[in-house]
């Protein structure tokens, strides 16, 4: 018993050291290919083999501007902008394990889900939906999301 439990200590140092010297400090980024961010934070944050996006409303990339009035247009390119920025780092809209969507009216719920199935056909992420009183540019849908990193980038 006591050769157990003197190899059970061994080994657990090895493993806390070990994951302690090879974990990798968080790390954030920026996509040239999503809208500028609105404030101070970014658009992304890699750590522990995983990327937490920001979240996303139908910004334009090149123009700044909403995609659109309605929900349809918002939503896709929200989507959109968080495929580009989990490509940029090292993921992808397959590998998508927990999504959070706000949105200004909960009436929009079945279209969201429409477009949303689309981005998704494979694995259905975990999700949560929520409606919020008022998101930034007086946008009607921001998507969140986290996902696991499949590949070294930036």
């Amino acid at each position: 018993m006591r050769h157990f439990v003197a190899i059970f200590i061994v080994l657990f140092t090895f493993l806390v050291f070990t994951g302690c010297k090879t974990r990798q400090a968080p790390r954030s980024m920026m996509s040239a290919r999503a809208p500028k961010a609105i404030g101070p934070y970014s658009h992304a944050v890699k750590t522990g083999g995983q990327v937490y996006c920001s979240g996303q409303i139908g910004l334009v990339p090149e123009t700044g501007l909403l995609a659109g009035d309605d929900i349809a247009s918002q939503t896709t390119q929200a989507l959109k902008n968080l495929k580009a920025i989990l490509e940029d780092a090292g993921s992808d809209l397959g590998h998508v394990v927990k999504v959070t969507v706000y949105l200004k009216d909960l009436n929009d719920y079945a279209r969201v889900n429409e477009i949303y199935k689309d981005y998704f056909p494979g694995l259905k992420p975990a999700r949560s939906a929520v409606q919020v009183a008022r998101l930034p540019k007086d946008a009607l849908v921001e998507i969140e999301c986290v996902a696991v990193c499949m590949k070294s980038k930036h």
